[in-house]
């Protein structure tokens, strides 16, 4: 509701400054009222209001959301893997490398809560293509660790006591940290095509798909579609698809189907997630650039338009975060119950360091 009255302030606002149509262009030739021009030019500023308001409310009231949730969700991993944990194997290594990446990316998030709330960007040039930089870095490293995470799945369907050289925990950690180098080398051209721009309110840092010449900027978004996201997606739904044969297959030979429907639910899922929130946003991604560089002859009604939805699509692509300690985390018993453990005896060491630091000071007192 909220946003929605914000929505229509912004509307209205956009509207009442808007320069009037003429009469003399609302008419034909002949001297007689057009309707049509009236109507496409006022939808046309209710899409360009729209586009000021998604940004300004949308993307600033998203982002927190994800940031206060991602924040929780992901600290409670990382204590959980460091102070709960003792015997790590590749899937824990993964996790927590995703985990870490989340994080990493969700501490840029203030930075761009207040650029977009506030209409201006006050970090400096050097913050602003780091912030984007981290911000595609978490893109593809979550990429990448969820689809080695589903070939790790599929490997202990095929081999549960992990005897399997891809399930060794020293594999994991070179995989990790091949990751890691192979997504830095690969956002390396990222940095000079992110160009802030200098207004006369300070620095504008616009997002990558509205920066830099949109010829070039579009090849190499069109790189990253394709490399860092087509050919995971590929690899994941492959092994995904592998893995729901062989569910199916082991059903066949079990008296009882009950014990694999959570396992077929959880990949499921797992490609569902990944589909839709990564998929829109290259999709709107690579339109938004290829309306930049003019291909097609465009009107400024059907640019914003497309940038809208590209705006939309922008915090879904990194909704990830906040769903990955829920989804691959929580959902396990096994974690829940160790992490809930730990809490709890965290909980009566503070209690019994409290009546002992109380005692102390009544002895002290008494004394």
């Amino acid at each position: 509701m909220i946003v929605t009255l914000l929505f229509q302030a912004e509307v209205s606002d956009y509207q009442k400054a808007s320069t009037p149509i003429s009469s003399q262009e609302m008419t034909h030739s002949g001297g007689s009222p057009s309707i049509m021009p009236v109507a496409w030019n006022a939808t046309c500023e209710n899409w360009q209001a729209v586009e000021a308001a998604l940004e300004k409310y949308y993307l600033s009231i998203f982002y927190g959301f994800e940031f206060i949730v991602g924040i929780l969700g992901n600290t409670a991993v990382v204590f959980g893997y460091l102070f709960c944990l003792k015997n790590w194997n590749s899937s824990n290594i993964y996790l927590f490398n995703l985990s870490i990446s989340d994080l990493a990316f969700l501490c840029t998030l203030p930075m761009l809560m207040r650029k977009y709330a506030q209409g201006k960007w006050t970090y400096g040039d050097a913050l602003c293509i780091g912030n984007r930089y981290v911000l595609h870095a978490n893109l593809y490293t979550s990429i990448l660790f969820l689809t080695f995470i589903s070939i790790d799945r599929y490997l202990l369907m095929k081999y549960p006591f992990r005897e399997h050289f891809l399930q060794k925990k020293k594999f994991a950690v070179l995989i990790s940290l091949a990751i890691w180098g192979l997504v830095t080398l690969e956002l390396l051209p990222i940095l000079p095509l992110i160009s802030p721009v200098i207004a006369s309110k300070g620095t504008n840092c616009t997002d990558y798909a509205s920066s830099g010449d949109p010829s070039n900027v579009l090849i190499y978004s069109m790189y990253l579609t394709f490399l860092g996201f087509l050919i995971p997606l590929f690899v994941m739904c492959f092994f995904y698809f592998k893995i729901g044969l062989f569910l199916k297959h082991r059903s066949r030979q079990l008296s009882t189907a009950l014990p694999l429907e959570k396992p077929l639910t959880l990949v499921i899922m797992a490609v569902v997630i990944f589909s839709v929130l990564f998929t829109p946003y290259h999709i709107m991604r690579n339109v938004r650039i290829a309306s930049r560089w003019g291909i097609w002859k465009q009107t400024p009604c059907t640019e914003a338009t497309i940038n809208s939805l590209y705006i939309v699509t922008r915090p879904l692509a990194f909704l990830n975060s906040v769903i990955n300690p829920v989804f691959y985390f929580f959902m396990g018993d096994h974690f829940r119950e160790m992490l809930m453990n730990q809490l709890r005896h965290l909980f009566k060491s503070l209690t019994s360091f409290r009546r002992w630091a109380h005692g102390l000071t009544f002895s002290v007192r008494e004394n």
